[in-house]
């Protein structure tokens, strides 16, 4: 007997078992960002902290910023970074895309236990701390590092390439720490592929690309936009990454919100920043969802 038939009104015992995770949810995630608006209207401490009044000059800094005579004038470099964070995670999403899919087909076709010892392998790097990943990448980048002694002996180069402190070095450091989230979805997908349809593909004299682009592409599509949603939103926000192979640099929003926070101590616009990625992330998640249903229904 349930126990919505053993209380006259107990519908509301069916979904028990999601209280605790609703309270976890709601106070470890909803408060936070609950507080995190509020400091955004709120002006900025003169030593950190916030003053209780409300205020928008935390989202006017975003937009503006005062030249010496008092009028104001854009925030180019709030923009550059906004620019350079969407471009950088656009990138790492594609890049991991572009590498994902053929190692999680090659995966999908080996035996039981092969298979599992390359899913091992994948999901390894998560048993290290990700400073400690993202560090190697410096004695890989360095001017002399291995990379650079590589290049020299092979000829392909005279001097060290200056390849640590670049967007192109917080690239590959982003590709290398997301390169799992994109992989173990469009493996799932892969693993779900019903294998009789390739073969009617082939059966029916398609080639290998025809058959890619009609068959397998939009049959592990599900897989590929989880996978982008779980590589891209995290990299939009990345900080660690940027800071340590940027250099301090290179910064991305998420480099510019610790920085405000804890450097130039000014809550107010760091809580506004943070608004402006969360709008940006919940804007990539409905149309994410609008293109699954859009897929759906064709």
């Amino acid at each position: 007997m349930t126990a919505a038939r053993i209380s006259p009104d107990g519908g509301w015992l069916r979904g028990a078992g999601l209280y605790p995770a609703l309270g976890v949810v709601g106070f470890f995630l909803l408060v936070p960002l609950a507080l995190i608006l509020v400091y955004s209207f709120l002006g900025k401490g003169d030593y950190g902290g916030v003053v209780w009044s409300f205020s928008t000059a935390a989202y006017e800094k975003i937009l503006f910023v005062k030249k010496l005579d008092g009028s104001k004038m854009l925030n180019w470099a709030f923009f550059t970074v906004l620019f350079r964070s969407v471009m950088l995670a656009l990138a790492t999403t594609v890049l991991c895309l572009l590498i994902a899919f053929p190692a999680a087909f090659f995966i999908s076709r080996q035996r039981a236990f092969v298979k599992g010892v390359l899913l091992l392998l994948i999901m390894f790097p998560f048993w290290s701390n990700l400073l400690v990943r993202t560090s190697s990448w410096i004695i890989l980048l360095r001017d002399h590092g291995l990379v650079n002694k590589a290049l020299m002996w092979l000829g392909l180069t005279d001097a060290p390439l200056a390849l640590l402190y670049t967007d192109g070095a917080v690239l590959i450091g982003l590709v290398y720490v997301y390169i799992p989230f994109m992989i173990l979805p469009v493996f799932t997908s892969v693993e779900r592929l019903d294998k009789r349809l390739i073969e009617a593909a082939f059966d029916l004299y398609a080639s290998r690309m025809q058959t890619l682009r009609r068959v397998i592409l939009p049959l592990t599509m599900p897989g590929m936009v989880a996978g982008s949603i779980l590589v891209f939103i995290p990299s939009l926000g990345a900080f660690i990454t940027p800071d340590l192979l940027g250099g301090g640099r290179k910064l991305m929003l998420g480099s510019l919100i610790q920085l405000q926070f804890t450097t130039a101590r000014d809550w107010p616009h760091g809580a506004a920043i943070s608004i402006v990625l969360l709008v940006l992330v919940v804007t990539t998640l409905v149309l994410a969802a609008r293109r699954g249903t859009s897929a759906k229904a064709r």
